[in-house]
This record gives C-alpha cells, sequence and structure tokens, in this order.
C-alpha cells in the first residue's frame, strides 16, 4: 500500500476519535479506570488525540493533517483552492467513524454496565450544557474561529521559519494539541466543543448503527449545529484571514 492523502486523513481522523471519545469513554462510563476523572482529564485527553492525529496523517500521506472538515474548508477559502474538499472531507467522516466503532469495542463491557443513556452518547457526540440553538450555535462557531485562527497563527512563516528564531515545523503537531487543550478548557463548557463537523456527524452515525447496549436516542435534533456552525466559523475566519494575505 501507499500512503495517499486520503489514507493519511482517513486514518488520522481514526486516531483523533479513538483517543478523543477514548477518553470520554473512559471518564464517564460506569466501572472505568478513569470513571469520574472530570473536565481536565477529558481536555488533555482530547489535546493529545489531537497531537497524536496529526502525525498520523503526516506520516500516511497528508502533509496538511487538517483531520477536520472545517480546516479543510478554511484553508480552502484562504488559499482560493477547493480541490481537497471532495477528497478530505468523505475520508475524514469515514475515519471518525470507524475511530467510533474502535471505542464501542474498546468499551464494549461497560455499556451494559452504565445506564445513562446521556453518558454513552457522549462517548461519541457533543451536546450543548443549555439547549439553546442560537447561543450553541456561536459557541461552535467561536470556538472553531479560535481554532482556524491558532492554526494559521501556528503554521506562519514568522514563527516557524528557523533562520528567525523560529519554532521548528515538527514542533507544530504538539502546539496545536495545546490549542485544542485550550480551547476545551476555556470555551468547551458550553457544548463540548465540537469544532470538527467529522468529529461529531461520524461518531453520531455510528452511534445510530452499532448495537450498543440500552442506548438512546442519537440527538440528530441537535446535530446541525457542530456540523454547520463550524463549517459557517471556519470559512469566515478563512475569508479575513485571507485579508490579511496570510
Amino acid at each position: 500500500m501507499q500512503t495517499t492523502p486520503f489514507l493519511g486523513e482517513l486514518i488520522g481522523t481514526m486516531v483523533l476519535i479513538l483517543l478523543g471519545n477514548g477518553v470520554v469513554a473512559n471518564v464517564v462510563l460506569n466501572k472505568t479506570k478513569g470513571n469520574n476523572g472530570g473536565w481536565i482529564v477529558i481536555t488533555a485527553g482530547w489535546g493529545l488525540a489531537v497531537m497524536a492525529a496529526v502525525f498520523t496523517a503526516t506520516a500516511l500521506g497528508s502533509p496538511g493533517a487538517h483531520i477536520n472538515p472545517a480546516v479543510t474548508l478554511a484553508f480552502a477559502v484562504l488559499q482560493g483552492d477547493y480541490s481537497l474538499l471532495a477528497t478530505f472531507i468523505p475520508a475524514q467522516i469515514l475515519g471518525a467513524m470507524i475511530g467510533a466503532t474502535l471505542v464501542w469495542i474498546q468499551y464494549y463491557s461497560h455499556w451494559e454496565a452504565t445506564d445513562d443513556p446521556g453518558a454513552k452518547l457522549a462517548c461519541f457526540a457533543t451536546g450543548p450544557a443549555i439547549r439553546s440553538a442560537i447561543p450553541n450555535f456561536l459557541s461552535e462557531f467561536i470556538a472553531t474561529g479560535v481554532l482556524i485562527l491558532g492554526i494559521v497563527a501556528i503554521g506562519n512563516t514568522n514563527i516557524t521559519s528557523a533562520d528567525q528564531g523560529g519554532i521548528p515545523p515538527a514542533i507544530g503537531p504538539y502546539i496545536v494539541g495545546m490549542l485544542v487543550w485550550s480551547i476545551g478548557l476555556s470555551l468547551g463548557g458550553t457544548t463540548g466543543y465540537a469544532i470538527n463537523p467529522a468529529r461529531d456527524l461520524g461518531p453520531r452515525i455510528a452511534h445510530a448503527l452499532l448495537p450498543i447496549a440500552k442506548k438512546g436516542s442519537s440527538d440528530w435534533a441537535y446535530a446541525w449545529v457542530p456540523v454547520l456552525a463550524p463549517l459557517l466559523g471556519a470559512a469566515i475566519f478563512g475569508f479575513i484571514l485571507r485579508l490579511f494575505s496570510f
């Protein structure tokens, strides 16, 4: 097999969801070693998941390592090149579904041991702390904007140029992971910070399809928020950054 951008995005996103939703399952499902570990554990786990996923996607053929349709769209708007959308986004959604299925397998014995269907859904998809469409949408919009702004800034040549005393590019995945950790700690308490349509949609589909013990609704009434808000935020912030000639 040869490495390709499609493979990189697929496997990278799979790793993202396996480790990211895996830490949620470890914290919220009953009788796990990490049960009740709390928000700090979840946000740290997601930050490390992003780091591992970026390295994986890069190694398997996707130098940009977007692992997120919002990032793909933002760079498409920023660079005026939309050619990657048709390749990357299907790979990301499929990878997210595979990653979510692996989480289900990893914690197979704990679904039956957990009575709360909401906790089980949280191991797959995001949900609001207080359900209110406009504030929820704005939360995801703002958090995604911070993500795009941070990623573009981290990759800026003024920061990564070694001859200007900048950080080596190989450090980038670590810093992006820290950025996602920061977003989770500071902005994630309202909606669970999807900031990635594939991260929410792929696992939500998996939740609907998998024979999870005592599962409840997949909450499709909310599903449009973590898909549309990050995409809109990415497009707008990509356009704004283009005005600054990034």
